[in-house]
């Protein structure tokens, strides 16, 4: 099987550099040997100037790597650094020479041979030069100015940019990502790099799906440009190749004649029978490749482009994906992806591995954070079948004026540059409410570079702007029955990985840590076991207004964030712990409470249990264990003995409490409603450590040494059978021999043990990492700890072959799609559990013509009494008579305030109670419903206040939004932003 996987690799990519060849369009990896300095150095610009001195790195770098994880975000050193770049071409009378910039940090300035190119400043996205006017046959030297300050200025408008922010932007600068060369013919397809270039490039999508049947109809269209001197005619062709690239269909399109200096488009369709269509879990690529062809029929110009098809549909508040409906379940993550030490920068393998991670957890999306992600990033949801939401640039709040033009710019930029990317499903204009008209220039964008994507635009709130395709608030529950709502992010409690619980070592007390902004943190120094908890209690607030269980439903939400980031933290380190993994990416207890809850498109699809926690305790340990299952009855085992059936809460977890520990094996049961078991998982004990394991998580294709691959070195400590020594939190010294060098790992202690080679396990497991040199040779590693055997591992290198500063070598070609979940299902994807009984008319004790805004599926709107006790009540009439069985409600205060209620079927009392305190929606839960007409809601006392989520206000504080912020009249005040009326479907 391995070998059959190489030689297609090797088969795919003598595809690409035939294809390249043989039509003349070379696109080069522009990464190796770069020269860096810090500071800033004027005469850096000139081709003369001695860089001998300078350290030489292979792109992406950061010049500031070493900080990641060390420093907390602010302290991020801003400076002014130069890198410079010899390299050599030849044979290039009659072509033309583009430099591609996947996006440097924050403001650059570019020379060629001493010519000013360029300068580029959002910090965000990818820029493109044309170098062939100062190019020279031979040696070239290229040099850039980054300059990554804080404040950095525009300096054409002196205007900040909004989101160069020191709370969520980390500052990794210089040329953190890709650079690539391209070599064309005088008339070519344009690149997608409006910034500067004014170009757009080739863009690909379908039309008329037909799920069913595997069919659509592909569509190709390319921008041409003629930079020659005298006018050309050719044709267009478009060939698909399939994941394995065999050849699948040819098509041609337009003849176009071009004068010199004209643009024009040229297009070409076909349908297309057979085709995979990619999903959740399923990045399933094609390869199009479009070229032009010359009055003989010979090619001269060729770009391929790697991209998937699939379908879309956004409306009566849920999401189709290929006429499936999917609930978003996934995370809010840093667009930074960092690791330790590395910062942004790691190879594409590595960010399919963490990106592949969040699909094992059965998340199905990433909103990146704030700013549109790395093509690295993006080109890797592709393959791994994450779907995205993509952000511009922005931070918090709408802007006006040149911030907001620079918004729209980097938005107009990123559309054109991902388009072809079908795991993005959103464009995001905004981390928060942008107006009407904002919403709209946005979507205008849209349309013009991307009218057939199949995605939809949105921002985070829209709660009532119906231009918008999709919103939902930060922390908040949202439903509607027109354009869909997710939470953008929910849930930003931390935990350290390191600690279990409060039972065994190192014995944290949940809660315990500093204060932030002078008060109690609990919720930000959660153990294992409560963090894991608190995420079950968060999520059910979003899986019972899912599809299906009504008409207006949430369709979901983001938790922030996945993996630890070196981003604004308000526990106990200087680095954000909200994730379900380290900053490692080694899983914490929350991953799979997770993987267990979101084990389906909306219903659950596979039955899975989960016991959080471990199984090793001091005698006389007695504890409560907590089991995470999405069926309907668990059962716990200690040693073959029945504990009984778990108290269930939140759906998914069931609770044992005062088990007295035995060492052995712990085991969970699951049932299904009929009492047949539908899934186990178990715990042992393990005894003494026996050994140190050193294993590598490595580039499938092979460790590079291209100066920039990596491997990610794992050590744990377990006993004689194996099983990992959940207790153990021993040093681990490392040395490192051959052609690597060392970039360590992430712990607990003095500057987090940033590229130390002495390192602790935590909760017996770690991780580290190396990065080649581009030397191809030996590796050895070698993990040495006191009272136990020392433990080797033997790597080696494969040789990138660099000629006069270019490679051919470009991983993200051939890294293979992730198919593991399989193609949509045509099943439905849930079952209607509920049903709305529509409201004809309402009557309420004052303000009745605000009535309607009780019910109008816009929660920004509300009907309230006029702070009288003896009008504080509402009236509804239903469009037919119903047994009610549950009637749900967005009260206004919702996170605070509890509202003492009378409920009336008719003239019978069927619910009385205080309700409870939220994120947004709440159910009375009739127990014996009466089959009437009219629902009477009556207010019986006082209102109370007291905020049951302290913790959960944003870094700007405030209230949920406008309409939370609207005071009350006095205590006697009935405040319902939306109320439903809903029968159980028996």
């Amino acid at each position: 099987m391995r070998n059959k996987y190489l030689f297609f690799t090797l088969l795919l990519a003598m595809m690409f550099t035939l294809n390249i060849y043989a039509t003349e369009r070379k696109k080069y990896n522009f990464n190796s040997d770069w020269c860096l300095q810090i500071g800033d150095t004027p005469t850096a610009k000139n081709p003369d100037f001695d860089d001998k001195a300078w350290k030489r790195v292979t792109l992406p770098h950061a010049f500031n790597e070493d900080e990641a994880f060390r420093l907390s975000i602010e302290q991020h050193t801003d400076t002014v650094v130069w890198y410079r770049k010899h390299f050599n071409l030849k044979n290039i009378k009659g072509k033309k020479v583009f430099v591609e910039f996947e996006g440097i940090r924050q403001g650059g300035e570019f020379y060629l041979n001493g010519q000013y190119l360029g300068l580029h400043e959002n910090g965000v996205m990818a820029v493109g030069f044309d170098l062939t006017p100062y190019l020279k046959e031979g040696e070239n030297v290229i040099a850039v100015r980054t300059d990554n300050n804080w404040f950095y200025r525009e300096k054409r408008t002196n205007s900040k940019f909004q989101w160069n922010d020191r709370n969520f932007n980390a500052n990794y600068g210089g040329i953190p990502k890709n650079v690539y060369l391209h070599v064309t013919d005088e008339v070519y397809q344009t690149l997608p790099l409006y910034s500067h270039l004014k170009t757009t490039g080739v863009y690909v999508y379908a039309t008329d799906f037909d799920i069913k049947e595997h069919k659509a109809t592909i569509h190709a269209e390319s921008e041409i440009k003629n930079d020659g001197d005298k006018p050309r005619c050719f044709t267009y062709q478009v060939t698909v190749l399939d994941a394995n690239g065999k050849q699948i269909k040819t098509f041609t399109g337009d003849k176009l004649t071009l004068r010199p200096s004209e643009k024009g488009t040229v297009k070409a369709m076909a349908a297309m029978e057979g085709l995979h269509f990619w999903s959740w879990g399923y990045g399933y690529l094609y390869t199009v490749k479009t070229e032009l062809l010359d009055e003989a029929g010979k090619v001269f110009d060729a770009v391929c482009t790697r991209t998937g098809f699939r379908k879309t549909r956004f409306g009566e508040g849920k999401i189709w994906l290929n006429d499936r409906i999917i609930q978003m379940k996934g995370y809010a993550q840093r667009t930074s992806n960092e690791w330790p030490a590395v910062g942004i920068s790691v190879p594409a393998w590595l960010s399919d591995y963490s990106n592949g991670l969040m699909v094992e957890s059965n998340a199905n999306l990433v909103r990146w954070m704030h700013v549109t992600p790395w093509k690295q990033d993006v080109e890797s949801c592709d393959r791994v079948g994450l779907i995205q939401a993509m952000p511009a640039g922005d931070s918090e709040k709408d802007r006006q004026g040149r911030q907001w033009e620079q918004r729209t710019e980097v938005m107009r930029d990123a559309i054109i540059y991902n388009r072809n990317n079908p795991s993005i499903l959103f464009y995001e204009c905004g981390n928060e409410s942008i107006s009407r008209e904002h919403m709209i220039e946005m979507k205008a964008i849209r349309d013009r570079f991307d009218p057939y994507g199949g995605r939809a635009i949105g921002s985070r709130e829209m709660l009532d702007i119906n231009e918008a395709e999709y919103g939902g608030e930060m922390l908040y529950i949202n439903k509607s029955k027109k354009h869909p709502m997710w939470a953008t992010e929910y849930c930003r409690d931390e935990g350290l990985r390191k600690y279990w619980d409060e039972y065994s070592y190192p014995f944290h007390k949940e809660g315990d840590g500093p204060l932030y902004r002078g008060k109690p943190a609990s919720d930000y120094n959660h153990n294992q076991d409560m963090l894991a908890i608190e995420m079950i209690r968060r999520w059910y607030d979003y899986w019972r207004e899912r599809p299906g269980t009504g008409l207006r439903v949430s369709s979901g939400g983001t938790k922030i964030i996945f993996s630890d980031s070196n981003t604004h933290y308000r526990g106990e380190e200087n680095y954000r712990r909200s994730g379900v993994t380290d900053a490692m990416r080694i899983p914490k207890d929350a991953f799979y409470a997770h993987q267990v809850m979101w084990n389906g498109w909306v219903d659950t699809d596979k039955y899975q249990t989960y016991i959080i926690g471990h199984w090793n305790y001091p005698e006389n340990t007695t504890k409560p264990v907590y089991v995470v299952s999405n069926a309907e009855q668990v059962e716990l085992f200690l040693n073959g003995k029945s504990m009984g059936k778990g108290k269930r809460d939140y759906h998914f977890l069931f609770t044992f409490d005062k088990i007295a520990y035995q060492p052995g094996k712990l085991e969970a049961v699951s049932y299904d409603a009929q009492g047949k078991e539908v899934s186990r998982y178990a715990l042992e004990t393990s005894s003494e450590p026996a050994r140190l394991v050193l294993t590598a998580i490595q580039n499938p294709e092979g460790f590079h040494a291209d100066g920039a691959d990596m491997a990610l070195l794992q050590f744990e400590v377990v006993d004689k059978e194996g099983r990992r020594c959940p207790l153990d939190n021993r040093m681990v010294s490392f040395t490192l021999e051959g052609e690597a060098e060392w970039r360590g790992g992430l712990a607990q202690g003095p500057e987090n043990y940033i590229l130390s080679k002495d390192l602790p396990v935590e909760c017996g497991i770690n991780r580290a990492l190396i990065r080649s040199t581009t030397k191809a040779g030996e590796i050895t590693v070698t993990a040495r700890t006191k009272g136990l055997p020392e433990a080797r591992l033997v790597l080696e290198t494969v040789p990138v072959k660099v000629k006069g500063g270019l490679s051919n070598y470009l991983p993200q070609y051939t890294l293979k799609g992730n198919l593991s979940k399989g193609e949509t299902p045509s099943t439905p994807s849930y079952t209607d559990t509920k049903r709305d009984v529509a409201i004809k008319s309402v009557k309420a004790g004052a303000n009745q013509e605000e009535t309607k805004a009780s019910y109008d599926d816009n929660e920004l709107s509300e009907w309230a009494n006029d702070g009288q006790l003896a009008t504080a009540w509402i009236t509804y009439t239903l469009a037919r008579e119903a047994q009610i069985d549950d009637i749900c409600l967005k009260l206004n205060g919702w996170r605070s305030r509890s509202y003492p209620l009378e409920v009336y079927a008719g003239n019978q009392l069927i619910w009385s109670g205080n309700t409870e305190k939220s994120l947004g929606y709440i159910h009375l839960e009739i127990d014996k419903p009466v089959r009437s007409n009219q629902i009477t809601l009556r207010l019986k006392g006082s209102t109370s206040d007291k905020d049951a989520f302290g913790q959960i206000v944003e870094v700007a504080g405030g209230a949920a939004n406008e309409m939370e912020k609207k005071a009350s009249k006095g205590k006697h005040n009935l405040r319902i932003i939306e109320i439903e009326f809903l029968e159980n479907i028996k």
